[in-house]
């Protein structure tokens, strides 16, 4: 009997049981991110970044260490001083002043902006459609106004001879406001200063606001007054804990913008009457402009950029020990 062999039959291509075919190749790695472009791309906007900002800053805190006047300012070769400076300006009496002067006006703006804006949110919120529409687009434009054009305006309304302020007051029978230079009193100016920023500084804070107490569950408010809360007892045990990280936000920018307003005091009243309304960004320039002194000035700059820098390292703080407890 012959041996019958069996042919092998050739298996058609396909997938063995038990293994999978590999991925197809995408053509490129995982790891390869597209090679330097995406940092090309990316350059001329950090190269700008640094030239704009950081070199400004690593100037003025080299200059605060020169001794660096007009004629430095032109022929160049500085000397290192050291910190000859800064001890000059920290034993000047008129630096102190000018110090406790700053932490009155950021202080007493803070708190004005603060309590207005979130009193306007509130109002704000409990308006219908229509009318909230209107304060919001109200808010916006006034945000939206140039500084110089603000400071501008207030300079006319509150002029000693033609100032509407005083032309309302006389016609209320205060005579004693008619021609009355407001801008020749320390007081007064003051005063008009810090309704000046605080009316540029309410709107941003007010709508922040505003949109942080959109995003408190009216389910919360609804029970805390089924359980008899009033409206104080409301905001503060229920929403202001919700927006706390907004609201502690908003604290820290108007620190920031509050601390450096020099252009609203310098276009109103350069620091005058006397040094009623100089705050340390003023008394910088008052430094390097008045007597040429840009080292002092540079100096008063970084002495200023500590402060605030320290006054925003408390407030993250204490921000951040309040989250921990939550």
């Amino acid at each position: 009997m012959s041996a019958i062999r069996e042919r092998a039959v050739p298996r058609p291509a396909g997938r063995r049981p038990g293994r999978t075919s590999p991925p197809p190749a995408t053509g490129r790695a995982s790891g390869d991110r597209g090679g330097p472009w995406p940092y090309l791309l990316v350059a001329p906007a950090v190269l700008g970044m640094l030239y704009l900002l950081v070199y400004p800053l690593a100037r003025a805190v080299l200059i605060s260490f020169q001794d660096f006047r007009l004629r430095q300012l032109i022929a160049g070769n500085a000397k290192f001083v050291g910190f000859a400076n800064y001890r000059t300006l920290l034993t000047d009496p008129r630096f102190w002043t000018v110090v406790r002067r700053t932490f009155v006006f950021m202080a007493v703006n803070v708190v004005l902006i603060m309590v207005i804006a979130l009193l306007v949110a509130l109002m704000t919120q409990r308006l219908g459609r229509i009318w909230r529409t209107a304060v919001l687009s109200s808010l916006v434009l006034a945000w939206a106004m140039p500084v110089v054009a603000a400071t501008t305006i207030f300079q006319w309304l509150f002029h000693s001879e033609f100032g509407v302020v005083n032309w309302a007051l006389t016609s209320l029978g205060f005579d004693s406001f008619e021609r009355y230079p407001w801008f020749a009193h320390g007081t007064a100016a003051f005063a008009i200063l810090v309704l000046l920023v605080v009316w540029q500084s309410v709107p941003f804070a007010a709508i922040t606001l505003y949109s942080a107490l959109t995003t408190v569950p009216a389910e919360l408010h609804e029970s805390a007054r089924i359980d008899g809360a009033g409206a104080l007892r409301i905001l503060r045990s229920v929403t202001f804990p919700m927006i706390r990280p907004i609201v502690m936000l908003v604290l820290c920018l108007e620190v920031i913008w509050t601390f450096k307003a020099f252009t609203q005091i310098w276009l109103m009243t350069q620091g005058g009457p006397g040094d009623a309304t100089t705050i340390l960004p003023v008394y910088a320039v008052q430094t390097a402009l008045a007597g040429q002194r840009y080292d002092l000035g540079s100096a008063a700059s970084m002495v200023t950029v500590v402060l605030m820098s320290g006054v925003l390292v408390l407030y993250f703080r204490q921000m951040f020990r309040q989250e921990d407890e939550l």
